[in-house]
């Protein structure tokens, strides 16, 4: 079983590391930045995005690990008109709801938990240690950082991105493309296309 990453960093070591966990065979990287780029860690970078679009019947899976959400949610559009066979991933130590929906092309990572009736999108990086609770629902391309927590029946809009150890209020919701900041605590609806900040969060002016 041969899978292709497109976007070959740091975030994309963490996703081929869960493939393997889960029995992907071998692991191949794609990188705008090849040739120049030549090898991820461990693994190899075979070619660009481009080179991928090319070759995409010669790999049983294909999965973008870009963490900018806009150039994601493009790759992942590309190559889904082109026709890839694109996946899901999720590693062995999160705890997923069987009656939570879990988009496809997302990550879900170590000790992570997605709970029942949570609606997670296409897309998504759902990072280590993060708590989706029951009933959320978390847009298309939205990222869900390491130890942040979203409570119960919250809404996070799509390509939003959540910091790392923030929490938001049960039934909230956070905008389009909003960013709620590092250790920020939410408790009052964030519009679309904004940053939030502190505790209680609030829009910053920066």
């Amino acid at each position: 079983m041969r899978l292709a990453i497109l976007g070959a960093s740091g975030h994309g070591k963490v996703v081929a590391d869960i493939a393997e966990m889960v029995g992907w065979e071998e692991v191949c990287f794609f990188d705008d930045a090849w040739p120049e780029l030549e090898m991820n860690g461990p693994w190899n970078v075979n070619g660009d995005s481009q080179s991928l679009l090319e070759t995409l019947n010669d790999f049983d899976g294909i999965i973008v690990s870009i963490g900018n959400n806009q150039i994601r949610a493009k790759k992942q559009g590309e190559l889904a008109a082109a026709g890839a066979n694109l996946i899901t991933l999720i590693h062995p130590s999160a705890v997923i709801s069987a009656h939570a929906s879990i988009g496809l092309g997302s990550v879900v990572f170590a000790n992570s938990v997605v709970n029942a009736c949570a609606l997670v999108g296409a897309g998504v990086i759902i990072n280590s240690g993060a708590v989706v609770e029951h009933d959320c629902a978390i847009g298309d391309f939205a990222h869900v950082s390491p130890c942040a927590v979203i409570a119960g029946g919250a809404t996070i809009g799509v390509q939003a991105w959540i910091g790392a150890n923030a929490a938001v209020k049960q039934l909230i919701s956070v905008g389009d493309a909003s960013i709620v900041g590092m250790g920020a605590v939410v408790t009052k609806n964030v519009g679309a296309d904004v940053t939030v900040l502190g505790i209680p969060a609030k829009v910053s002016s920066r």
